[in-house]
């Protein structure tokens, strides 16, 4: 099975950046969909991002497009997620997320059922 360990949460003031990071390990395979969700208080876990084993295809949330970046290291078996000018709405638990299908359906890969493996989460809290 899978461990997946996100880091790098905390507080930030509007505008400000944050780096998420997911390190995964046990028994991982190198083509893989990993990804980032989030929930906030009161709501669902949502879709944040995502990206195929070689990083060739990402798909964001239309609320985040355009100020979040995810990227992969596969050599260090980690993900991560640049978030810029961030909003009090993004104030949320992130969480991290592994599927091993190097072949992923694009249809599905916002799925949350799609994921066998999850993070404890990281929260960010974004305020002034």
């Amino acid at each position: 099975q899978v461990q997946l360990v996100e880091s790098g949460g905390g507080l930030v003031q509007p505008g400000g950046s944050l780096r998420l990071s997911c390190v995964a390990s046990g028994r991982t395979y190198p083509m893989d969909v990993m990804g980032w969700f989030r929930q906030g208080p009161g709501k669902e876990r949502e879709f944040v991002a995502v990206t195929n084993w070689n990083g060739a295809h990402t798909y964001y949330a239309d609320s985040v497009n355009g100020r979040f970046t995810i990227s992969r290291d596969n050599a260090r078996k980690t993900v991560y997620l640049q978030m810029n000018n961030l909003k009090p709405e993004d104030t949320a638990v992130y969480y991290c997320t592994l599927d091993q299908n190097p072949y992923p359906d694009p249809s599905r890969m916002r799925a949350t059922g799609e994921y066998e493996y999850w993070g404890q989460g990281t929260q960010v809290t974004v305020s002034s």
